[in-house]
């Protein structure tokens, strides 16, 4: 799979790596900012029915 990725971005070897390094830091800022807030928000995952 990670390699069919790397062979579609363009250019030489060098160019491919600072790509493939912008598109993961893009993925991990997407996530941070609108999806696992939006999962910490909608999924009851601290509610407990136990203890306290």
């Amino acid at each position: 799979m990670y390699a069919s990725i790397f062979r579609a971005l363009p250019g030489p070897t060098w160019l491919k790596v600072i790509e493939a390094l912008i598109l993961i830091l893009a993925i991990v800022y997407a996530l941070f900012t609108w999806v696992y807030p939006w999962v910490a928000q909608n999924v009851p995952l601290f509610d407990s029915t136990v203890g306290e």
